[in-house]
């Protein structure tokens, strides 16, 4: 349309007075001659006018053919195929999911590989799904993406801030990896083992079995405590209160004699005994951390129960704490 208008004003402003200088010349040396300078400019006028009209109408045609466009992308046959793509592709990577959740479950050494790579099947399985109904089913215009990108950033600006917050907080630990499904983690009030990490929500059990959705915007922002940090064994730290006068160096025996006989210790990674001196109710106790290295994170609660109860009884065995202690 800018060409047209450069080529009006062109035509006005320079080729117009050209031709009228020609015409008058030519009016005066001609003696018979039907044309007069009245005549042309008559005409050059009523061309002038066509061109404006044509205009008019091209622009017309050009509304009439984007709005057309835009309904060729709304039909019966499109919304079919978008929700047949959408529910087949949503059972399909669930099942896919699942099967890799049961590989997972069935091979201990690949555990933690298998369950760490979930998220990023289901983000790649979801951007596949996406790709299919917009580009390949629904084929919009360049014109139309950049509307609906538009309109779709205000809805998030005003409504969607913390949605976005937490999404982008999933794609930064499905890419970042500060921990991946397995792992044991630490943060704020809440440990336990991660199962599920979604785009909005991570998902923990605890060690009292229970269920915590935490919001991803929350590992944006706070410190995170990975106890395994991909491995299947993990540190496990049992504490004991003993008298202040007792035998350290027999606890320290039998310590580290009742980790390396329980059947979960994993004894490639070091055993130790720890000795603290703490007051607690206005009394002084000597405190023992003893730190040994589970086979399998899934036992860790297991293992402290384990190693509490062997060196509570060789304890009172020896008698060096009595039941009224």
């Amino acid at each position: 349309m800018n060409k047209i208008r450069i080529l009006t004003i062109i035509l006005q402003y320079i080729v117009l007075p050209a031709f009228l200088f020609t015409a008058e010349l030519t009016c005066k040396t001609a003696d018979s001659s039907d044309v007069t300078t009245e005549s042309f400019i008559d005409s050059l006028a009523e061309e002038i006018i066509q061109n404006k009209k044509e205009n008019q109408s091209v622009k017309a045609g050009e509304v009439e053919l984007s709005w057309g466009s835009i309904k060729k992308l709304i039909n019966i046959e499109k919304i079919i195929w978008v929700f047949i793509v959408f529910f087949a592709g949503y059972y399909l990577l669930k099942f896919i999911l699942k099967i890799l959740r049961i590989l997972a479950r069935k091979s201990t050494r690949y555990r933690l590989t298998l369950n760490g790579i979930l998220p990023l099947v289901r983000l790649l399985g979801w951007l596949i799904i996406i790709y299919i109904i917009v580009i390949i089913i629904i084929q919009p215009s360049f014109v139309i993406i950049l509307i609906l990108s538009a309109a779709f950033g205000i809805v998030i600006g005003l409504a969607a801030q913390d949605i976005v917050k937490n999404v982008f907080g999933g794609i930064m630990i499905i890419f970042d990896k500060p921990f991946r499904v397995g792992d044991k983690i630490q943060i704020g009030e809440y440990y336990g083992e991660v199962f599920n990490i979604g785009l909005r929500s991570t998902r923990i059990i605890t060690d009292d079995d229970s269920t915590v959705s935490i919001p991803n915007s929350e590992f944006m922002i706070n410190s995170v405590s990975n106890v395994n940090s991909g491995e299947t064994n993990c540190q496990v730290v049992a504490e004991i209160f003993l008298p202040v006068d007792a035998n350290t160096t027999r606890v320290r025996e039998l310590a580290l004699e009742a980790a390396k006989v329980s059947k979960y210790v994993y004894l490639n990674k070091p055993v130790s005994v720890l000795f603290s001196n703490v007051l607690k109710e206005k009394k002084s106790y000597l405190k023992m951390t003893l730190k040994a290295y589970v086979m399998d994170i899934k036992y860790e609660f297991v293992f402290k129960s384990d190693l509490t109860e062997i060196v509570i009884r060789e304890l009172l065995k020896e008698g060096i704490i009595t039941k009224d202690f």
